[in-house]
C-alpha cells in the first residue's frame, strides 16, 4: 500500500512538472524529485525538507559537499550523486553555450553562467575568461580558490594560460560569498597587478566582475579599468 501511495505521489509530481515546469515546485519538491530517481520506493519528502532546512535553499543544497549531504538521514552516496549531477550538467551546459560567442552580445549568458556557478560558493573563487581579438570567448577557467589577495593570485599562471589560448583580452571574475559586491582594496590591487602583467604581452584586461548572490559589480562600468 505504501509503495502504491508513493508511486501515486511521484506520478503527480511528474505530471505537475510536465504541465507547469519547475517553476510550480517548492524547493523541497525539486530535491524530492531528484532523490526519487535513485530511491524509487521510499518516501524522500522528509530528507528533502531536511536538506533545504540545513542548507537554506535549493542552490545551497546543490552546492553542498557530498559528505555533508550524506549526514542527512535518508540520503546516502547514491542519493548525493543524484543531487550533484544535475547541477554539474547545468554548469557545463551554460559554459559550453557561451564558448565561441561574442562576449558583448552574449553578456547575459555569461552573467547567467557566472551567477549559477559562483553565487552559492562558500569560498572565494577566481576565474578568467579568455577572449580572442574579435572578443569571442575562447575559454573560461577557474584558476584560484580561497581568500582573494594579491599574494594568492599568481599573474604568471594567468599569463601562461593567455599564451596557451592565444588570447588577446581577459575578463577577470571572482565571487564574494557575503553577497556584497563592493570591491575591496585587495580586489583593486589584484586587478591592477594582473592588468599590468597582461600588458607586458599585449593582452588587455577588459573588465573585472564581482559576483555576489544574483548581483554583480563591473569594474569597467564604474570606470575602474
Amino acid at each position: 500500500m505504501a509503495n502504491k501511495t508513493q508511486q501515486g505521489h511521484r506520478g503527480r509530481l511528474r505530471q505537475k512538472f510536465m504541465q507547469s515546469g519547475i517553476g510550480a515546485f517548492h524547493d523541497y519538491e525539486v530535491i524530492e524529485m531528484l532523490l526519487t530517481l535513485t530511491t524509487p520506493y521510499k518516501d524522500m519528502k522528509k530528507p528533502a525538507k531536511e536538506a533545504i532546512r540545513r542548507f537554506g535553499s535549493l542552490p545551497g543544497v546543490l552546492e553542498a559537499p557530498i559528505q555533508l549531504l550524506m549526514e542527512i538521514d535518508g540520503i546516502g552516496e547514491t542519493n548525493a550523486f543524484a543531487l550533484k549531477l544535475p547541477h554539474a550538467v547545468a554548469r557545463r551546459y551554460l559554459q559550453e553555450r557561451i564558448v565561441g560567442e561574442d562576449y558583448i552580445r552574449s553578456s547575459a549568458g555569461v552573467h547567467e553562467y557566472l551567477t549559477h556557478n559562483l553565487r552559492d560558493r562558500n569560498r572565494e573563487v577566481f576565474m578568467v575568461l579568455f577572449l580572442n581579438g574579435q572578443n569571442r570567448i575562447l575559454k573560461l577557467e577557474e584558476m584560484f580558490e580561497g581568500t582573494l589577495t594579491s599574494s594568492a593570485v599568481y599573474p604568471r599562471e594567468v599569463i601562461k594560460r593567455a599564451l596557451n589560448y592565444d588570447a588577446a583580452a581577459l575578463i577577470l571574475v571572482h565571487n564574494h560569498p557575503s553577497g556584497n559586491t563592493t570591491p575591496s582594496s585587495e580586489d583593486q590591487a589584484v586587478t591592477k597587478k594582473l592588468a599590468a602583467a597582461a600588458g607586458t604581452i599585449d593582452v588587455q584586461v577588459l573588465d573585472h566582475l564581482i559576483v555576489g548572490g544574483n548581483d554583480y559589480y563591473s569594474f569597467a562600468d564604474h570606470g575602474l579599468i
